[in-house]
């Protein structure tokens, strides 16, 4: 079932084609922090550009005003989007599974064929931060690993590196909690197939075949610079998910969070924002 979530002025849609990991897909996007725009509302100005990649429940409108508020602080544009399956892009067909590597999906083709549809070439492509929160921060450190001359640097923020036992607890919880509680209703403003996008994130967590899952091994060919940051109090995972990183990628720099969830740019933003552009700033 379908619900009525909210097109606002500023959304605005690219088509992918087909390809071997999947159909054509109509991904939302929106422009943060151009000069400028052209008719499809693609900015002009030349500042480099700041990829957001939401979490696994998450979309553009759930992002709220923080991608605005960083890019405001680095002096980037932003570019933001709804992945496959999440707020208004192309919903996930019921009975499709995402695959165990659905998160490398995202990040070797997905991202990718976004870009090149906006007309992202690679010499800006270099200049270019991604910056990723929960799923969405294991994917950029996968853009990073598998693109490694294809962006300046990767911020990590709560990202999932391996499968803890505390992580499929919580994941557990929310699906209790989403069948007989009003978190569905709630998630439903925020995407055009609800049942899409929180059983695709859900089933696959919860698969046993996904218990095996890591791509710590994979962050050995980050090359560029590297910040994690995530919460002490993160019931979705617990710090060796970023303690794991450094062991890969020793040029890795992490930032631990007091009194801070699993979502710092809601708990935590000032902090957050300060500890992104201090390190962002030295790479300029």
């Amino acid at each position: 079932m379908q619900n009525a979530a909210v097109e606002t002025p500023t959304s605005h849609f690219a088509d992918l084609p087909a390809t071997a990991s999947h159909g054509p897909l109509r991904i939302e996007y929106r422009w943060l922090n151009g000069e400028a725009a052209d008719t499809t509302g693609n900015p002009t100005s030349h500042a480099p550009i700041a990829v957001f990649l939401h979490e696994g429940l998450g979309s553009i409108a759930m992002w709220r005003d923080w991608p605005q508020s960083l890019c405001e602080r680095l002096g980037m544009r932003g570019l933001v989007y709804s992945r496959p399956g999440y707020g208004l892009s192309t919903p996930r067909p019921h009975h499709v599974k995402w695959p165990v590597d659905f998160m490398s999906d995202q990040a070797r083709d997905i991202l990718p064929a976004l870009l090149d549809e906006l007309g992202i070439g690679l010499q800006e492509r270099r200049r270019m931060w991604v910056i990723g929160h929960s799923d969405g921060g294991s994917i950029a450190l996968l853009y990073a690993a598998l693109h490694p001359d294809a962006l300046a640097g990767a911020v990590a923020i709560a990202p999932h590196v391996f499968v803890e036992e505390l992580s499929v607890q919580s994941i557990a919880q929310t699906k209790q909690l989403y069948e007989s509680t009003d978190l569905r209703d709630k998630l439903a403003r925020y995407h055009a197939d609800v049942d899409s996008a929180f059983y695709g994130w859900n089933d696959i967590w919860l698969d046993p075949a996904f218990r095996d899952w890591s791509i710590a091994q994979q962050l050995s060919t980050i090359n560029k610079p590297l910040l994690a940051l995530q919460g002490h109090d993160d019931n979705y995972g617990t710090m060796a998910q970023i303690d794991t990183i450094p062991e890969y990628a020793p040029h890795a720099e992490l930032v631990k969070l007091d009194a801070c969830g699993h979502s710092p740019h809601r708990d935590a933003p000032d902090r957050l924002n300060e500890a992104i552009a201090a390190f962002v700033s030295r790479y300029r």
